[in-house]
């Protein structure tokens, strides 16, 4: 029996005095219009630390080192696929936040976290609530009997 990968995303919290860096998504089919923690997909070859230094250079030009990575937990969620999303606290970064990929981001800013904008893409608001980690969830699946 053949099993199909399941789709794995990597999503990167920075914070500073009490602002999150977040960005609206934009021109790509998936939660459009929302906001979102800055990341995206584990490329096949590559470790979530990896996926997550290189996303976030890619997206918003802030350099990451590994070793400045923290697991903060994972989301395992039925959405259009079965999907797992790690969800990582940067400790330290260089650079200024800029949007990277017009295509698929409308407005990069930092928000207070008692302030967030709206809509927030609903499993990243509910990693944001889940505190420092580590932890685990599942959303969207159907309660047993």
């Amino acid at each position: 029996m053949t099993h199909p990968g399941i789709p794995t995303g990597v999503h990167v919290l920075c914070e500073t005095a009490g602002r999150i860096l977040l960005m609206r998504r934009s021109g790509t089919g998936f939660f459009d219009g929302q906001y979102s923690l800055p990341g995206g997909h584990v490329e096949p070859g590559e470790s979530v630390h990896q996926a997550a230094v290189r996303e976030m250079r890619e997206e918003t030009g802030l350099r990451l080192r590994e070793a400045d990575l923290q697991f903060l937990g994972v989301v395992h969620r039925l959405s259009d696929t079965n999907r797992i999303d790690f969800f990582m606290l940067a400790r330290d970064w260089t650079g200024d936040p800029v949007i990277c990929e017009p295509t698929k981001c409308g407005h990069l800013a930092w928000f207070d976290r008692d302030a967030l904008p709206e809509p927030v893409v609903p499993y990243v608001l509910a990693a944001l609530g889940a505190g420092t980690g580590p932890w685990v969830m599942e959303l969207g699946w159907a309660a047993e009997g």
